[in-house]
């Protein structure tokens, strides 16, 4: 028996121009995600249980840390990093002052993407890169397979690696509050 795994789809418009974001604000809600990057469309399955399971985990991990002038919030939420760029994190925190009461304009302080099947690709490659142009200063990835965290910081321009855990090692990260974290208890 074989098991299909629904992946991402990147789209163009049919006349050949770059989706906007009030293209992305008629596309019908019907359970998928849809971000803008770069005016590519891109479409993905809902998340499955190990990655709702880990965004769930960490946000209750992080909401008794987070102060107050700062908001975390789950996915699905749109970040308007630009005029051709839209997308949706798993878990972000951002100065409450940036939030428009629609959606947050500009980066976020962190974001954290877990990967599933169908993002692993876009969410360690050009949704990181997309990330790191916009001046977010911390940027996690979770892999709740393995289960792993990698943290990035920025330096400068470009995310330098501040912190790696696997399994049960832990995790002690300062930015953009201090935090303690376990891989595998996030994955449980």
């Amino acid at each position: 028996m074989s098991s299909m795994v629904a992946s991402a789809v990147v789209e163009w418009s049919a006349d050949g121009r770059a989706f906007t974001r009030e293209d992305l604000d008629r596309m019908p809600d019907d359970g998928h995600r849809y971000e803008l990057i770069d005016g590519a469309l891109i479409v993905t399955p809902a998340p499955g249980l190990s990655h709702q399971t880990v965004v769930t985990n960490l946000a209750a991990l992080l909401v008794p840390l987070c102060p107050p002038d700062l908001k975390l919030l789950v996915a699905p939420f749109d970040v308007d990093l630009s005029d051709d760029t839209r997308v949706q994190h798993d878990v972000l925190v951002a100065p409450r002052a940036n939030f428009d009461g629609q959606r947050l304009v500009g980066a976020p302080t962190l974001v954290v993407e877990v990967l599933s099947p169908s993002t692993r690709h876009l969410d360690r490659g050009l949704k990181r890169a997309r990330y790191e142009t916009a001046g977010c200063p911390s940027y996690w990835i979770i892999d709740p397979l393995e289960p792993s965290v990698v943290a990035y910081e920025m330096e400068g321009d470009t995310y330098r690696e501040v912190g790696r855990a696997t399994g049960d090692e832990v995790l002690a990260l300062r930015r953009p509050f201090s935090v303690t974290l376990t891989p595998a208890a996030l994955a449980y």
